[in-house]
């Protein structure tokens, strides 16, 4: 893959906002199929340009005027905000304190900075493949409260460009959500409550909660490859004297006894959790270090403020991470556990794959109309896999409304 250069941005951003952005998908993302009328045109876009020039409070007629926009602008980010009561190109002329956010996604940004207490491998913005793992369970555990627990349909989960992941759930119910809502249920997925002064970050007691329960079991699958192998966390005195400090007094001076005598973490953990297991079967006051310990490592960090807030903007996916060159790429939750965040096209890539497909395509561009090219043109490149996972979710989310409108239609007939 080609190095990625900063200084090249000004240079390979026309080329992706006129070639390879998606934004016929993109268009009807963002319209809801006309759920509301003017739905589009009252949706804040903000744009970061060159020089970390910011623009807040843009808004566009259509999808076709917001692409015309990217083309003559190239921003080097594009943030979404949410539906206001008015154009928000317009919020100067509007008499004060009428301009208000009506709707928005509900989302979440996961972020690995927030992990740094419980990784050694990596801290602050590197990431590796061995913390990689953090994410992915932070998914699975999101995702299964989403769609179990809260019965939301339709989530997409999208690679940030650099160290973390974005979620937008677009339920047409749940973009009306109000901000206590919001942060109701983002108190509901969190369990790692403290800042950096407080060791014990995960406190649970009986009766467990089903969420709790559940979580510990896709916890459970990743636990061993990532904090046993990956990180040793019972690897030495002084690392396992972190986690020990987690456990329950009447525990630790066993458990400190027992650990020297044991070749490795895996081990180590065997013998912790065989502790914690059989001090649960006594029943009186059931401990759950164990559990405790796999969620103060594993568990999802959320930041509340970026969900609760509903004027709170978030990167858009297929923008491109100014740092790493990165696409922000929508997620497969069907090949999760293999992404590799390192794999991800970065612009310069693209383009890259763009000139040397180049050549072959020349005489097919003759009477080609210019979304079709431009649907030729990501098709040829390694994009094109992200693209078709964002267009099946679209697809998902205009099948699900037609169906409901025959659903009330029937309704109707009936009466």
């Amino acid at each position: 893959m080609a190095p990625f250069e900063p200084a090249a941005l000004p240079e390979l951003l026309p080329l992706f906002y006129r070639r390879l952005f998606p934004h016929g998908p993109y268009g009807r993302w963002l319209g809801y199929g006309g759920v509301v009328k003017n739905y589009f045109q009252l949706r804040e876009f903000s744009f970061t340009l060159r020089d970390d020039v910011y623009v807040r409070f843009q808004s566009f007629s259509s999808p076709q005027e917001l692409e015309r926009e990217l083309q003559k602008i190239n921003p080097y980010k594009i943030d979404i905000g949410a539906v206001y009561s008015h154009r928000p190109n317009q919020h100067n002329t509007v008499h004060l304190g009428a301009f208000q956010p009506q709707e928005k996604e509900l989302v979440f940004d996961i972020d690995m900075t927030d992990y740094d207490d419980v990784r050694t491998c990596c801290s602050s913005a590197d990431i590796c493949s061995k913390c990689w793992t953090l994410m992915t369970i932070a998914v699975r555990v999101i995702d299964r409260a989403l769609t179990e627990d809260l019965g939301v349909r339709h989530r997409l989960w999208v690679y940030s460009g650099r160290r973390g992941v974005h979620c937008w759930v677009c339920d047409d119910a749940v973009r009306k959500w109000s901000p206590a809502l919001r942060a109701a249920t983002v108190e509901y997925l969190t369990l790692v409550k403290g800042g950096a002064d407080t060791v014990k970050k995960v406190n649970l007691s009986y009766p467990v909660h089903p969420f709790i329960r559940r979580s510990v079991a896709v916890v459970e699958k990743y636990f061993e490859e990532y904090a046993l192998v990956g990180q040793d966390i019972l690897g030495s005195p002084e690392s396992w004297d972190k986690v020990l400090a987690l456990v329950p007094e009447e525990h630790r001076e066993a458990l400190q006894g027992e650990f020297p005598r044991r070749k490795d973490s895996v081990q180590r953990w065997e013998v912790l959790r065989g502790r914690m297991e059989r001090a649960r079967g006594r029943g009186a006051a059931p401990c759950y270090a164990d559990w405790e310990i796999m969620l103060q490592f594993c568990f999802p960090r959320l930041d509340i403020n970026v969900s609760k807030g509903l004027g709170h903007l978030l990167k858009s996916p297929f923008s491109v991470h100014p740092k790493t060159g990165r696409i922000s790429v929508p997620l497969d939750l069907q090949t999760l556990d293999q992404f590799d965040p390192f794999a991800v096209p970065t612009i310069t890539s693209l383009c890259h794959e763009l000139d040397t497909a180049g050549s072959d395509g020349e005489q097919e561009d003759v009477g080609e109309t210019e979304p079709k090219r431009r649907a030729r043109d990501y098709k040829r490149t390694s994009l094109a896999p992200y693209v078709r996972v964002f267009e099946q979710f679209v697809e998902g989310m205009e099948s699900a409304r037609r169906g409901e409108r025959l659903c009330r239609s029937d309704i109707q007939g009936d009466f």
